[in-house]
């Protein structure tokens, strides 16, 4: 990528970290007929997805084809209550004026949910939604809407938690001076808060903040500073954080680097010497567990073939989100929003096959922080990149809650 264009699209990459990771236009797109599908004799049942493609910045288009490759796996399996699942898609392209464009789209296609989307325009889709009882089911945890909305049904804790978790795993892999690299802009601000508050949480120092200009790359000024009386650095520069590492190797340090998953890739990995470079061992804090593990086997099977990278977070959120409705809509004598937004609110928990804890959003599970009140799964994973894969950080380990460190903070 050459640098006038990185220049251009590192606002949008910075917006995108706080998330932890389509056909031109909004007209939407169903995919084609499968003969599967056509056996299915029930109600088709539709539902919408939206992710920016084809655009500056933060680009998705694994949402879209994770989408339709469920589409495809579940109604080869039976569809929805006999019916097959019908996916509508559209493109927000990164622009508040799309998303809403996406989301009034919904309205008229009378869908039942919005599932497993990605958007930074929350703020700008979730009123429409919630004015059409319209649940809005995955997400990506990149604005306040979907923390706040009362039909926003989040299945993991957004930034809040995998930083909070970032944070508490470097301490406890014997980080002892830690410093945080993240663009200057107020959306990577707030990460920074959240990551400082898991360090601090776990009885580690807290780290420094360095701020990145969202035009630079040569990033060899951040190196030498991060670096410097560190033994520990966290990238948070999403899609640009190769420019850390590229400038990290050329400069020889041998600082230990993490990050939440998405940041420092397995492709990274790769192309900076595999298991003999500098992320194997990199301290990863991801939502669910890695890709290689069981829990995933459906969506890896899913996937063959396709341009899906089953390791990228926004991916598999869209996965979760499907199985999450499939569940849930199981239940419903007739499948209708109200009927499932109903479900959802009560439902004692849905088993999402250990791709997450069991999920509710019963007022009790709520996580009590005013703005935070849609966070109800408040777990994360510790992960790291081992021979260029991202995997468990060890052996045995399993979903690590940070409410009570959230919560305490909230408090005091």
């Amino acid at each position: 990528m050459n640098d006038s264009r990185r220049r251009r699209t590192a606002t949008a990459s910075a917006l995108a970290v706080t998330g932890a990771l389509l056909a031109a236009g909004c007209g939407g797109e169903a995919s084609d007929s499968s003969a599967q599908t056509s056996a299915l004799k029930g109600t088709p049942v539709k539902v919408m997805v939206w992710t920016p493609e084809n655009t500056q910045g933060s680009a998705q288009p694994g949402v879209r084809l994770t989408a339709l490759a469920y589409e495809k796996w579940i109604n080869a399996n039976g569809g929805i209550k006999g019916g097959p699942l019908k996916v509508i898609t559209c493109n927000d392209k990164n622009d508040p004026d799309e998303a809403e464009k996406c989301a009034q789209q919904a309205v008229a296609e009378k869908v039942v949910a919005v599932v497993g989307s990605y958007s930074l325009a929350g703020d700008r889709y979730m009123p429409i939604l919630e004015k059409a009882g319209i649940p809005y089911i995955g997400g990506t945890g990149v604005s306040a809407a979907e923390f706040s909305n009362p039909l926003s049904f989040p299945v993991n804790g957004g930034t809040p938690v995998v930083f909070a978790a970032h944070g508490m795993q470097l301490v406890e892999e014997g980080c002892k001076k830690i410093s945080g690299v993240r663009y200057d802009v107020a959306a990577a601000a707030i990460v920074s808060q959240f990551l400082t508050l898991g360090v601090t949480s776990a009885g580690g120092a807290a780290p420094k903040d360095l701020k990145v200009p969202i035009t630079a790359t040569d990033l060899a000024p951040q190196v030498a500073t991060a670096t410097k009386d560190s033994d520990c650095v966290s990238v948070i520069l999403g899609t640009h954080s190769d420019l850390f590492v590229k400038s990290y190797v050329q400069s020889g340090a041998k600082t230990r680097l993490g990050s939440v998953v998405g940041n420092l890739t397995p492709e990274l990995a790769e192309s900076t010497g595999g298991s003999a470079g500098p992320l194997e061992g990199a301290a990863i804090t991801g939502y669910y567990p890695p890709s290689s593990d069981a829990v995933w086997k459906d969506f890896v099977e899913a996937a063959k073939g396709q341009d899906i990278d089953t390791t990228n977070g926004a991916n598999g959120t869209t996965w979760v989100a499907f199985k999450v409705f499939t569940e849930a809509v199981k239940q419903l004598p007739t499948i209708t929003s109200k009927a499932l937004v109903e479900e959802l609110n009560t439902t004692s928990g849905i088993d999402t096959g250990g791709l997450t804890p069991p999920l509710t959003w019963k007022a009790s599970t709520a996580l009590p922080i005013k703005g935070l009140d849609r966070i109800h799964n408040t777990t994360a994973t510790e992960l790291t990149i081992r021979d260029g894969k991202i995997e468990w950080a060890k052996e045995g380990s399993t979903f690590v809650d940070v409410r009570k460190a959230l919560t305490a903070a909230s408090a005091g």
